[in-house]
């Protein structure tokens, strides 16, 4: 998926088969999901080569979630625009993270960190008494912080455009989004978190006000007069 993501696992008991088993499940996910890949389920629906009836059963959840970021973002969420390729990452990267870190806890795994490219699960305490501590990386600045959030249980995950440049695109318009420089959306499950966060960057400053009536999630918003946004009920790390 181009990013790096790593598992710190702290339960004692034996769970390496469960880890490969969780890693593999990640690779089989870039390879099926890719846009980048030709011969992957996403870039033959892409091309019209798949017919509904002949989609995985993830790939027609994907799009499931897909249509409902759209809706409920106006149109500003979207995996299809004049001039570019069918591109669900924005839904994928999320829902495939969150499935492995499922598949750890079904597993027996109780007590981990799984972040993948800053976007991060967490389950239980690292030690007793202690919350996971998530670094948000300043948007201007590679090697600072610009906050550090608790998480137990939960999810955190940031869209911004320091990795990869002006990749995430207002649907409305097909135009790069504007406004914001770093969105950071915590939530319990990952999927909505990172979807979420995209959509409030793609909306651009409108983000900031939508964010904030999303059900069930706490959010960090840094706009492009470097003013900081965040919900009340966000716990520094």
């Amino acid at each position: 998926m181009g990013m790096p993501i790593s598992l710190d696992l702290r339960d004692e008991e034996d769970l390496a088969s469960a880890v490969t088993e969780t890693f593999t499940w990640l690779h089989e996910v870039d390879a099926r999901f890719s846009p980048y890949k030709v011969d992957s389920e996403v870039s033959r629906y892409g091309r019209g080569l798949l017919a509904a009836a002949d989609l995985s059963e993830e790939l027609d959840d994907v799009l499931s979630r897909c249509a409902y970021y759209e809706d409920i973002s106006g149109g500003a969420f979207s995996t299809q625009l004049p001039g570019h390729d069918f591109d669900p990452c924005a839904v994928v990267k999320g829902w495939a993270v969150q499935r492995a870190a499922d598949h750890l806890h079904a597993a027996g795994a109780r007590r981990f960190c799984l972040n993948a490219g800053g976007d991060v699960v967490t389950s239980g305490e690292p030690e007793p008494g202690r919350a996971w501590r998530v670094g948000i990386r300043h948007p201007e600045q590679p090697q600072a912080v610009c906050a550090v959030l608790a998480s137990r249980d939960g999810t955190v995950a940031t869209s911004a455009t320091y990795e990869r440049g002006a990749h995430i695109l207002d649907g409305r318009t097909g135009q790069p989004a504007t406004g914001l420089l770093s969105v950071t959306v915590v939530a319990d499950d990952l999927t909505h978190a990172d979807a979420l966060a995209t959509a409030t960057f793609a909306l651009g400053t409108d983000g900031i006000a939508w964010a904030a009536t999303q059900p069930g999630v706490e959010v960090l918003i840094i706009d492009e007069g470097r003013r900081v946004h965040r919900s009340p009920g966000l716990t520094p790390g």
